[in-house]
């Protein structure tokens, strides 16, 4: 699919689009009594109710941005991405991971070979691995079964897991851990390590190349503090039970000490960001139990199927994609807050950071083209109610407009009471209020009605038409965390196509990778290295020498 991208700008919906929000002044008092207009605005996808009620749209509104989704070739742009045709045009590769999620009685051919095959021969060897850990058959090099996995990646390689094993803690096997290590500071591998056994902890390295710096630079430090601790054992034979690795690199993996057969590779149809179902999921796997990671396929294929086949009109990734094209080119929306009510989610929404902002942070078309419009919101949030008492300030009464997302589940995982009050109830009354709150707002006559002096009366006032979307599933399963997960990757996908840029490339990472390399001697005491600096470097390279020699 080589053909270049539509401009959205050069298109009816887009002028009619730009009509719609000049002047536009929306009335989400009128719109919420109306019972139609709710119905009409509440979708479901899989076991996710949406509510869509609560955005700054009307039913203009939604024909236009579904004609301007026609208009730019939304679906076939799906319709080649799940064909497994080179979508990502500037390093000329398939964009697969939902083959990572196909049912092993699936077929998808890519360059003339069926890939469900080997998705399903990887996972088979992931799932035994597990099970072998999970048992104890898996032993460290002393004999002791395994009680902590310590995944060590970067990015996609860890914001993934992290993020999924937090959320399904309540799923994690008694008796085993894991802990992440991804930040080069060598404070992370130090407190990540502090209090562990390494007689009974494994490391999974999880690196397609096996060449990332900061994932190697930490595999190295995990080594020394592993052979450090097993002294008197044969160092291959530790290395080999304690490390295993994520990669296709078989030959890197042998040269750093890892048996090649506990090697588990992946696809360059992967992108880092959309790798979390592949091997890269191995510790989850680990934590959670082959079963579980398979409900979590499923829920992912759910989403999957949902987008796939659902008419625009009600297919939810199709539809708060558009919302996010409306909020960010017409109505001048810079960030987007992901807002779950949901203590297991809390690292939700800095997993979307990277699947949004490196996915649609692009300023060019995928034809090489300068954008024509603005791209990539800047993604943001924390759970409820912690963010109530700290931003919600600037989203109720601030300048800015913040498009937000709430999402909530009906049966916690850690169902608790306080006295006689179910204190679930009480938190999801918070994510109710905060909705209807931020659209409803308080008019200056209901603040005088509640006996404010008059001087306090504009500090009072809450403006409402403030767009939220509500997000609620019955609970948190690996199947819901799956179907989440895949509802934000199709949203992204979404914005990207109508934007005309590639989503699944990453150049804008490069750079200062490539510079690092250069500055790394300069750091360490090159004096040529350091002359080839900028001025401003050179003087913090400075001050940095003269403060760590102190």
């Amino acid at each position: 699919m080589s053909d270049g991208p539509v401009d959205p700008t050069g298109t009816a919906a887009w002028s009619r689009l730009t009509a719609l929000a000049e002047g536009f002044e929306p009335d989400l008092r009128a719109a919420l009594a109306d019972e139609e207009w709710v119905r009409r605005s509440t979708l479901t996808a899989g076991d996710l109710h949406v509510d869509l009620s609560k955005n700054l749209v009307t039913p203009e509104i939604w024909t236009a941005l579904r004609e301007l989704a026609d208009q730019v070739g939304l679906s076939a742009r799906r319709d080649a991405m799940f064909a497994g045709e080179r979508i990502n045009v500037t390093e000329d590769r398939a964009v697969l991971h939902t083959a990572l999620r196909l049912p092993a009685d699936a077929s998808l051919e890519v360059d003339g070979h069926d890939v469900v095959p080997d998705v399903h021969e990887v996972l088979g060897r992931v799932y035994d691995f597990a099970d072998r850990v999970r048992s104890g058959a898996w032993t460290g090099v002393t004999g002791e079964r395994i009680r902590t996995v310590v995944n060590i990646g970067i990015g996609g390689s860890d914001l993934g897991p992290v993020m999924a094993y937090e959320a399904l803690a309540p799923y994690v096997q008694d008796g085993l851990e894991c802990r992440f290590i991804s930040n080069i500071d060598p404070t992370d591998a130090a407190t990540t390590l502090a209090g562990l056994d390494p007689a009974t902890t494994l490391f999974i390295v999880s690196s397609k190349t096996f060449g990332t710096l900061e994932t190697l630079t930490n595999a190295r430090l995990c080594r020394a503090w592993l052979l450090d601790g097993l002294t008197g054992h044969d160092e291959g034979e530790a290395v080999a039970r304690h490390f295993v690795a994520v990669s296709t690199a078989l030959d890197k993996v042998a040269d750093f000490g890892i048996d090649p057969d506990n090697a588990f590779g992946f696809w360059d149809w992967v992108g880092g960001r959309y790798s979390m179902d592949s091997a890269i999921g191995t510790s989850l796997v680990v934590a959670v139990g082959p079963e579980r990671f398979a409900e979590l396929l499923a829920g992912m294929h759910a989403m999957d199927e949902h987008f796939r086949t659902t008419p625009p009109e009600h297919n939810v990734p199709v539809l708060m994609g558009l919302l996010n094209v409306w909020y960010t080119n017409f109505l001048d929306a810079q960030t987007h807050a992901v807002l779950p009510y949901a203590q297991l989610l809390h690292r939700f929404p800095a997993y979307l950071q990277q699947l949004t902002m490196e996915s649609n942070g692009k300023g060019v078309r995928w034809d090489g083209t300068p954008v024509t419009t603005g791209t990539g919101e800047v993604f943001w949030g924390e759970p409820g109610t912690n963010g109530q008492h700290a931003f919600y300030q600037l989203i109720h009464q601030g300048t800015r407009l913040v498009p937000a997302d709430f999402i909530a589940v009906a049966r916690p995982a850690y169902p608790l009471v306080d006295g006689d009050a179910d204190v679930h109830e009480l938190f999801l009354a918070n994510f109710f209020a905060q909705t209807r709150a931020l659209a409803l707002g308080k008019t200056a006559d209901e603040v005088r009605a509640e006996g404010t002096a008059e001087a306090l009366v504009p500090a009072r006032v809450f403006t409402g038409n403030r767009p939220t979307t509500s997000i609620l599933a019955p609970e948190l399963s690996p199947s819901v965390l799956g179907q989440l997960v895949a509802l934000y990757e199709h949203i992204t996908f979404v914005q990207g196509v109508v934007w005309g840029i590639d989503s699944f490339d990453q150049w804008g990472v490069e750079l200062g990778k490539q510079l690092a390399q250069q500055v790394t001697p300069a750091v360490g005491g090159d004096d040529d290295a350091l002359a080839a600096q900028d001025a401003s470097t050179r003087s913090l390279i400075d001050q940095y020498r003269r403060l760590r020699s102190r």
